[in-house]
């Protein structure tokens, strides 16, 4: 009896679970159909399923306007917010996690509060202090503010990670003749490595998907993908625009997909080894 209940539950769980996964990709498989259509097809009523399918938008999209140069654009700026924050939050993470007194978690507190502002009461400061210094419309300058901004979130998530690791192992290697940065770097790091791949996919999500600060910071042609669709998708009053918008947007989520899917083993084993203390 027990066993057929726990199969009853086991199958409404799978149909559960098969329903959440068509409702949430349901928007994004409609995207990716309509956008290899011509606008008469995608924009009709009722939509018509078995309409031909053209590349023409992607062509326009990435040939004539030309829309790898916000790819690179986006590709240099995540880059280098992520090395940047990684290289910074694992040396932060790791002091604070062994670092006995209050001082630290406060420090963490008051950059969580920082973290927490609305970035557009953080722009009006950055647009006069970077005019004033010639900095403006610059990659580094870009990523100067994006780290700054999801700093604390980064060295937050790994000092919950390095918190996890045994002090044992920082005194075992210095027993053995390892310096504090050897212990680090030879022993912790590789302990460390899927909670360091889960913290740099969301500080690499939170780069690659960054609208305002790219958009207020950054020329049109240095803008990001993601700054840059908003030029096609309020084109209303154009339907080869908005259908260029709309092959944007499927273009720029594809990368996601396949990043989540290659790390996925080290991004659960992160999030797994982030929520047990041990």
């Amino acid at each position: 009896m027990a066993r057929k209940s726990s199969r009853s539950l086991a199958g409404l769980l799978a149909v559960g679970l098969g329903l959440w996964v068509i409702l949430a990709a349901f928007p994004f498989l409609w995207m990716a159909l309509i956008s290899v259509r011509v606008p008469v097809d995608a924009f009709s009523v009722p939509p018509q399923l078995f309409a031909p399918f053209t590349l023409e938008n992607y062509h326009e999209l990435w040939v004539v306007d030309q829309f790898y140069v916000k790819f690179f654009n986006s590709a240099i700026v995540t880059l280098g917010v992520l090395c940047v924050s990684l290289s910074i939050g694992c040396l932060a993470g790791y002091a604070l996690s062994r670092y006995e007194g209050n001082l630290g978690f406060w420090l963490l507190m008051v950059a969580l509060v920082f973290r927490a502002l609305p970035h557009s009461t953080l722009l009006p400061g950055y647009q006069l202090a970077f005019a004033e210094l010639g900095i403006w419309n610059r990659y580094e300058t870009l990523i100067i503010v994006l780290v700054a901004i999801n700093q604390p979130f980064t060295i937050w998530m790994l000092r919950s990670f390095f918190a996890n690791i045994p002090k044992d192992l920082d005194e075992a290697a210095l027993v053995d003749g390892c310096t504090r940065a050897g212990a680090f770097f030879r022993v912790i790091v590789p302990v460390m490595w899927p909670g360091i791949i889960t913290t740099g996919l969301f500080s690499f999500l939170l780069a690659y998907n960054d609208f305002l600060i790219s958009s207020q910071l950054m020329n049109a042609d240095k803008q990001t993908m993601t700054a840059a669709l908003s030029a096609y998708i309020n084109a209303d009053d154009d339907a080869y625009k908005l259908m260029q918008g709309i092959a944007g947007a499927v273009s720029v989520t594809i990368p996601l997909i396949f990043l989540v899917l290659f790390f996925q083993r080290q991004l659960v084993s992160g999030l797994v080894q982030g929520a047990v203390k041990g």
